[in-house]
This record gives structure tokens, sequence and C-alpha cells, in this order.
């Protein structure tokens, strides 16, 4: 009598990042570790009309220098700055699509507001021009499932692909939906996302929401969970990750294995909201969001070594936060960090990245320190990062929520022992052992 195949393990081989550190995961690791803010005055137009000023802005980035000319002219930025993201993500796991089968390859990006800059430009011209007309692409570019399909075209990705839509809760959907792929046997999935929203058009959308700083000093702008929040900066960028069959990766011999999304879950509370007014959000389904990832991965609240949260940077958001973490981890606080303040609110682009950042930690041993956060409020103690701290990272949640009642947590979880001689040595990781070869203590394991 044979027993059950093994259901496959979706576990992380590429990362690629574009944000206001820059291009590349090196620059943004940098950047975190240094607890150097990228924050600024707004640079693409003059902000000077809106209460909010400052943001995370991309610095030179060329469209051209990440993807062919004829996919420009039918994208928006937020397209574009995906597409930088992905080609870094690929590369680094070192996959090219052609050599593989087109449906066993899969995209499944979050999106939060879609071609914003694209779209007020047609608009635009649609109202001014001499032949009221938009031009051929505006069908196409604005929409939010538009980047998911412009890179399955460009790489030839025919498998099941969607676009995930739960606003700043969205990062992390789409890596919990790309794992639920791999396990339904598409060995490869890009994951995660971007955004830009730093046009007049989007900005104006985004002050109705009372949630942005009106503060123009950009070391002080954003501070979550300190006595000085005020609200958030926002952002554009984010990350792309390659999500895949360990199976897989192990058989074409993957150059790294970041880790392994062992655990996650999305809750819904339906609660419309003013973030500025009342509580920021439902506390029991946020903590069961928590609590019901760490089951499915089969971890226990003490194993998990760092947190990174929402951190909105709201006080009663950031309040509500922490009660819900207390709920689900008891008294006893596992680290938690956020570089969010060094960067701006990327929306469904900053879950991707924060759990990009978990993976980095575990690859390197390191836990970054919390940004912008000095003298945590009432009700906002818990065990923040306060310096650059060498340490064993082998279990990290990251969790997210999106206006309107969505809350997303996910458990990554570096991988058990895996016997993979020809990769030994990672000069970037202080102990110089590979995160695949690095021996899990017992204890760890469960």
């Amino acid at each position: 009598m044979t027993g059950r195949p093994r259901e496959p393990r979706a576990v992380v081989t590429g990362i690629g990042i574009v944000c206001a550190s820059g291009i590349g995961t090196d620059t943004y690791w940098k950047t975190a570790l240094s607890g150097e803010s990228r924050i600024g005055r707004i640079g693409g137009f003059d902000p000077s009309r809106y209460d909010t000023t400052l943001a995370g802005e991309v610095p030179g980035f060329e469209a051209a220098d990440h993807m062919p000319s004829r996919f420009i002219v039918q994208t928006d930025r937020w397209t574009q700055l995906a597409f930088c993201a992905a080609g870094q993500a690929l590369a680094d796991a070192e996959i090219d699509p052609a050599a593989l089968d087109p449906y066993e390859m899969s995209v499944a990006l979050a999106s939060g507001s879609g071609g914003n800059a694209f779209g007020q430009r047609e608009l635009q011209r649609l109202w001014s021009s001499p032949s009221h007309t938009v031009g051929a692409y505006q069908s196409i570019a604005w929409f939010y499932a538009a980047t998911v399909g412009q890179l399955s075209i460009m790489y030839g990705m025919k498998g099941p692909s969607m676009v995930l839509v739960s606003e700043s809760a969205g990062g992390l959907d789409s890596l919990a939906h790309a794992a639920r792929l791999v396990r339904r046997g598409t060995p490869v999935v890009l994951a995660g996302g971007t955004e830009a929203p730093l046009s007049p058009y989007a900005l104006t959308c985004q002050q109705h929401n009372h949630a942005m700083t009106a503060r123009t000093d950009p070391a002080r702008a954003y501070c979550p969970f300190d006595l000085d929040a005020d609200g958030y900066v926002p952002g554009e960028g984010g990350a792309v990750l390659v999500i895949e069959d360990l199976d897989h990766a192990l058989a074409r011999g993957a150059p790294v294995i970041y880790g392994e999304i062992a655990g996650a879950a999305a809750t819904f509370d339906g609660r419309p909201r003013p973030p500025r007014r009342g509580s920021g959000g439902d506390v029991e389904q946020y903590a069961r969001a928590m609590t019901t990832a760490l089951r499915r991965a089969g971890v226990r609240p003490g194993d998990v070594d760092v947190v990174f949260p929402d951190a909105l940077g709201v006080p009663a958001a950031d309040r509500d936060e922490c009660a819900a973490m207390w709920a689900a981890f008891g008294p006893a606080s596992p680290a938690v960090t956020t570089q969010k303040p060094l960067v701006g609110r990327l929306y469904q682009g900053g879950a991707a990245l924060d759990a990009a950042t978990a993976l980095l930690a575990m690859r390197h041993d390191l836990l970054p320190p919390t940004a912008g956060t000095r003298a945590p409020a009432q009700g906002c103690r818990l065990n923040f990062v306060s310096e650059v701290t060498p340490t064993p990272v082998f279990t990290a949640m990251v969790n997210a929520r999106g206006f309107d009642g969505f809350n997303a947590s996910l458990v990554l979880r570096r991988c058990p022992e895996i016997d993979f001689p020809e990769i030994d040595q990672h000069p970037g990781s202080p102990s110089g052992v590979s995160p695949l070869t690095r021996k899990v203590p017992e204890d760890k394991q469960r």
C-alpha cells in the first residue's frame, strides 16, 4: 500500500525590488539596515496644492531600461515598475521562461488602483484635444489586471493567472494565492505587486482617506506606533517574487531558496471606516487572520522570531494593530520591525516588500531596525527592534490591512536542512552559511 504523495511546497527562489531606495535588492537592503529615509518632496509634479507634499518616489527610473519599447506605449508607470521587479526576480532565480513549459508558469499579482497616470493623461486628452479622443491603449493600461496580462504576454506564461484586489492587503493575498497555485500543480508563479500612486489624480483620490500626513519634515512625517504619529506618507514601487515548487527548484538547481510560504490567512470585517475617526478596524478579525495563519503553518506563537506589521501610522489604527497582536501572541511579543517610513506606504506593493524584507532577514540573519518609532504611544508597547540585530531568523510573520476591512497574515519559514551541496556559501550572510544548508534547531522545526 503506497502512501499519499507529498503536497508540493511553495518556496521563494527570486526577489525583485523597486522603490524609493532605488532599483535592486541590495540597494533596498542597505537602506533597511541603515535606517536612512528616502522620503522627499514630490518631484513628478508640483504638490503645493495638496495637503500631502511628501512621498517615496523611485529615483531615476527609465522604463526603457527594463522592458521592450512596444510595451512602454501600452502601459502605465505602475506596470513598468512591475516589469522592472519581475525581471530582477527571474534573474535572481536564474529562470529563463523561454526554457519552461508556458502552461507551467503563472502570474498572480495584486493591484490597488491601476494605471492612474496613464488614465489621467488620456482623459485630459479627451477633454482638451480637438479630436476629443483617447489613445488605443486607454482601454487596457488603466485596468487593474493590466500588469498581470502584460507580464504573461512578455514571458509567455500561460498557466492560471489572476489579479488580487484587496487594497493594501493584496500583496500578501497574492503570495498566498501563488502558494495555492503551486500546491495545485503550477511549478513557477510570479507574485507580489507594485504601485504608482503619485500622479495628481491619484493623490487627489488618496486625500479622501484622511490618513496621510500633512507634515513636511521627511524625518518625522511617517511615525507608526509613535507618540508623534500623524498618518502615513505614500510611496511607489513594491516587490515581485518567484514562488516555486520546492521539488522543481531543487531539480533545476535553483541558486537560492529564501524561505517557504508556510501558512496564510485572510479575513474581512466589513467595516467601511475613515481611519482617523474612532477605531482603526476590527481587532478580533485582524487577530484571527494571524492565529489562522499560524495554525495553518503549524507554528506556535512563541516560535515566531519577527513580525512585520501593517504600520499605518494613524494612532487609532496603530493601537488596534497592537491589540490584535497581543490577542494573537499574548504578553510575550516577538520582535517587531517596519521599514515603511523609509520608502513610504506602497499600498499592496508594500505588503509584498515587507515579505521580501522578511526573507532577506532570514537570508542574512539580521533584523533591520524599526523606522519612525522613537517613543511608542500608549497602547503601542511592542518589542520593537531598535538597532540592527544579528540573530537567526527561522520564522517570520508579515501582516497587512486594507481600508474597508481587509486583513491578511503570512507566515514565512526557513526551509529545514536541504542537501544541496553545490550551494554552500553566500557572502551576504554574516555567518557565511547558505540558508539552504544551515541546520534548523529541532525546536524550530515544528
